[in-house]
């Protein structure tokens, strides 16, 4: 049994995940406005109380292990736990009427949510939890009653809900400099995409659904080598060079921009799809939920 003294240090998961994301112990370290000596400390502390190695560390930079990427896997999953825990217990100080219940999928509650909740609280101050889960899983915490609005990706509406497309988002195949398709002067056949062995999240994700619709029109399936439960552990496997993956553009604009992946484009493959917000049918969004929905709307 797991004791409190085995429990990681939840700064420690936080620096590593953003080393996952920056390539760099330094820049995480600036990321957290700390040194770059404690952070190293901190990680190598976390390293020691889980027994396991998490960091390669060079000369230019820094890149996670095969362990580190299963545990930058999991650790999103314990902050977003932690995170939700906080923004729960401060709604829990103030009237319930003030409360908004949230939940939506990886993608849209680091990239959208932040700019979309800006104008609520301009005009409708609220208490927010936020519950991160892929598409299938939202529409089981509708039926437990535990959230009041929520996001979903993919090509259809899960049962039991409605709801309206506020998004169009623009996936992408993505792989690292080193890979041979960065080299490619013309598009992947949907053929060839098929055929590669992909770094993809779990079955239920949005994306991966997108995805394996995209492929099924075209009598083609994808191939999954390695699943990873965060974005953020899919774009350290691919810069790391496990193989290629589907992301949102969304996630990987940064990783775009300064050349750590690279896009390549397929023919004859659609790869957009509909973020949509949902909520159970027959109910009409009030109080806060409401007011959310008409500041996306507005956006």
């Amino acid at each position: 049994m797991t004791t409190r003294d085995e429990w990681p240090d939840l700064t420690a998961l936080e620096l590593l995940v953003s080393v996952a994301e920056t390539g760099s112990i330094r820049r995480a370290a600036m990321a957290h406005h700390i040194s770059q000596p404690a952070a190293s400390v901190r990680i190598r502390g976390l390293e020691t109380a889980l027994q396991l190695r998490l960091v390669e560390r060079h000369t230019t930079g820094a890149r996670l292990t095969p362990d580190g990427l299963a545990v930058v896997g999991w650790a999103d999953k314990v902050i977003a736990a932690m995170r939700a825990l906080a923004s729960g217990a401060r709604a829990l100080r103030t009237d319930q009427d003030s409360q908004l219940r949230l939940a939506a999928s990886l993608t849209v509650a680091e990239y959208l949510l932040p700019t979309w909740l800006a104008p609520l609280y301009a005009t409708t101050p609220a208490a927010v939890s936020l519950r991160m889960a892929n598409s299938e899983e939202v529409a089981a915490l509708f039926a437990r009653d535990e959230v009041d609005l929520g996001f979903v990706e993919g090509s259809s509406l899960p049962d039991g809900l409605q709801g309206r497309t506020v998004y169009r988002d623009e996936l992408v195949v993505v792989v690292a400099p080193s890979h041979p398709w960065a080299r490619r002067r013309t598009a992947l056949s949907a053929a060839m995409l098929a055929e590669a062995a992909l770094v993809s999240r779990e079955p239920g994700s949005g994306t991966r659904q997108v995805l394996e619709h995209a492929l099924a029109r075209q009598g083609l399936s994808a191939s999954v080598a390695v699943e990873l439960a965060s974005t953020t552990a899919i774009k350290s496997a691919v810069g790391a060079g496990l193989g290629p993956a589907v992301l949102s553009r969304l996630a990987v604009a940064a990783e775009l921009a300064d050349r750590r992946l690279v896009a390549v484009g397929v023919d004859g493959l659609n790869l957009t799809r509909s973020i949509r917000a949902v909520w159970r049918v027959g109910d009409e969004l009030s109080g806060p939920a409401r007011a959310l929905l008409g500041a996306i709307a507005g956006h």
